[in-house]
């Protein structure tokens, strides 16, 4: 059966530069602290709550990259609402402000399943193919 509705429009977030260039600075430092920072000054400024979340995982530190990565993935679904996201359509990559949920959404499903929340990793693995496949395919090959 083919679906005459129009699919929603793309959902682009808003840039921040400010929160940016602080995240771009606490990459030269590289630590914790100074990603936490960010997190700190800004947060509702998901790609804070990604990198840590992603240290935290890569770390080995699970429940730490999960708390992370939840955080950052239900500020990130604030601000889609507030930029008309209705809870579907795509939300693409390669619009760079968008890529901080994103990959929030990738950590918390692989956080879940590293934790026994099959369920839940399944969901969230399915909801980022849902935004864009292509976020998968470049999340998964880092």
């Amino acid at each position: 059966m083919q679906n005459l509705l129009p699919e929603p429009p793309a959902t682009l977030l808003p840039a921040h530069e400010e929160a940016d260039a602080m995240l771009a600075a606490a990459a030269e430092k590289g630590t914790d602290e100074a990603y936490a920072e960010v997190a700190a000054r800004f947060p509702t400024y998901s790609a804070a709550w990604a990198v840590l979340g992603t240290r935290a995982f890569n770390a080995g530190q699970v429940i730490p990259a999960y708390a992370y990565a939840r955080t950052g993935y239900h500020r990130g679904l604030d601000q889609l609402r507030r930029s008309g996201w209705k809870g579907h359509g795509p939300v693409p990559w390669s619009h760079g402000p968008n890529q901080g949920f994103l990959r929030c959404l990738y950590v918390l499903s692989r956080a879940a399943g590293e934790i026994g929340e099959a369920d839940e990793a399944a969901r969230c693995a399915q909801f980022l193919r849902d935004c864009d496949p292509a976020a998968g395919d470049a999340l998964g090959s880092e």
